[in-house]
């Protein structure tokens, strides 16, 4: 009966500024934008890959109450929520793509495990791995 996972929500400290963030310098696409009250559902997704999206979430009611909302707030930018994964196909190219707009890199890229990585994170703390393909 199931058909995939189609979206996977991050917590983020600012909605707007990590919409910026994932659209302008990461290249997502906005897929749903909507409001209810002071809930914000935000998706995005990378144009190659329609079938997924990325929730932008924001700690807190109705999902959490205030406590909850704050401790995962903290956890969240001190970037000890797990790690998230973009795989590109050259890892060199898209860093240098990408600080050219204004990613900040925690990690150059780096030869290992038969490939090539680096690491960012996200406006919030969120930590990403981008990691290149294998041929």
């Amino acid at each position: 009966m199931n058909t995939g996972v189609q979206t996977v929500g991050v917590y983020v400290l600012d909605q707007d500024e990590a919409l910026a963030f994932y659209v302008d310098q990461l290249g997502f696409r906005v897929v749903t934008d909507v409001r209810n009250g002071d809930y914000r559902w935000l998706t995005v997704q990378l144009p190659d890959q329609p079938s997924f999206q990325l929730g932008l979430f924001v700690p807190g009611p109705p999902t959490h109450d205030p406590a909850t909302a704050q401790a995962l707030q903290a956890l969240v930018a001190k970037g000890a929520m797990p790690p998230l994964v973009l795989a590109v196909a050259d890892c060199r190219a898209a860093y240098d793509a990408m600080r050219s707009r204004g990613v900040e890199f925690t990690q150059a890229p780096i030869e290992r495990y038969g490939t090539v990585d680096a690491g960012f994170r996200d406006p919030s703390g969120n930590g990403w791995k981008m990691i290149q393909t294998r041929r």
